[in-house]
C-alpha cells in the first residue's frame, strides 16, 4: 500500500485508494511528522467521539423507580443547595471529597443538599477516612460549624486505614474544610448520633470524557520485523 500526502488533484487520472488530497502546506507537516513504517487508517465514513458520563461514586436508586436519581452539579453562582424537606427523617451522611471540592449530605439515601468548599493547602492530601457521630459532646469546635461545640466523631476501620478503629476524629482530616456558613449552620442543626461522615481524596461528582483514548500516530518507530507494519511512504 502506497500513502501519499499530495496536494490537489491528479489532472486526467484517477486517484488511488491511498491518496490523500490535502492543503500544501498541511500536507508537508504531516509528511515531516510521519516515520517510516507507520500505520494509517483510511475511512468513509466520519466517526465522532462518544460523550460518555462516569456514574458518581455514589449514586442514588429511587426505590419505587429502580433508577438512578439524576441531580443537577452546583451552577457557577450556587454555593450551595438546601433541600432538607425531600426526606424529613432517617439516618444522615456526609461526604466531603478533596478532589471535586464539593460535600453532599444525604439523608435515608436521599441527597438534601450539596455544597462547595473551601480548602486550605487543596494539593495536600486528606485521605479516605470515615466516621460515625457519638453520643455527647466532643472536645473543642465542631469541624462541620466554626465556634460552635464539637460532637464526638469515633473512625471506623477502612481498608488502608484499620488501625484507626475507634480513633476520635482529627483536626488535619477537615481542619482544612470551610463550608458556607449558612450550609455549615443548616447541616450542623440536623445532625444526630449515628451520622457517618466520609473524607476522601477521590471524586464524588460524574465525570464526562468523550470516548475512548485512540492513538492514531505517534514519533515512536515501529517494529521493523513486525508483519502488521508493513507499509510504504512515498511522494
Amino acid at each position: 500500500m502506497v500513502w501519499l500526502c499530495t496536494q490537489g488533484g491528479l489532472p486526467g487520472y484517477p486517484s488511488s485508494h491511498g491518496c490523500i488530497h490535502l492543503p500544501s502546506e498541511f500536507a508537508s507537516l504531516l509528511f515531516a511528522a510521519s516515520p517510516m513504517g507507520m500505520t494509517v487508517v483510511i475511512a468513509d465514513q466520519q466517526n465522532d467521539p462518544t460523550e460518555v458520563v462516569h456514574p458518581a461514586a455514589l449514586s442514588p436508586v429511587d426505590a419505587r423507580k429502580g433508577k438512578v436519581v439524576k441531580v443537577p452539579r452546583l451552577s457557577a453562582s450556587e454555593e450551595f443547595r438546601w433541600q432538607p424537606e425531600k426526606v424529613t427523617e432517617g439516618p444522615i451522611s456526609i461526604i466531603m471529597s478533596r478532589d471535586d471540592r464539593r460535600v453532599l449530605v444525604y439523608r435515608n439515601g436521599v441527597e438534601i443538599g450539596r455544597s462547595k468548599l473551601a480548602i486550605s493547602r487543596p494539593t495536600h492530601p486528606f485521605g479516605t477516612h470515615a466516621f460515625i457521630m457519638q453520643e455527647g459532646l466532643g472536645i473543642g469546635s465542631s469541624p462541620i460549624l466554626k465556634n460552635a461545640s464539637a460532637h464526638r466523631w469515633l473512625a471506623v476501620g477502612i481498608p488502608g486505614h484499620a488501625d484507626e478503629h475507634g480513633q476520635a476524629l482529627k483536626s488535619d482530616h477537615v481542619g482544612r474544610i470551610q463550608m458556607p456558613p449558612n450550609f455549615a449552620k443548616a447541616l450542623y442543626d440536623i445532625l444526630t448520633p449515628g451520622t457517618t461522615l466520609l473524607v476522601t481524596d477521590a471524586p464524588i461528582l460524574e465525570q464526562q470524557t468523550t470516548g475512548v483514548a485512540l492513538n492514531i500516530m505517534n514519533s515512536d518507530q515501529p517494529e521493523a520485523s513486525d508483519p502488521k507494519h508493513r507499509y510504504l511512504r512515498a511522494l
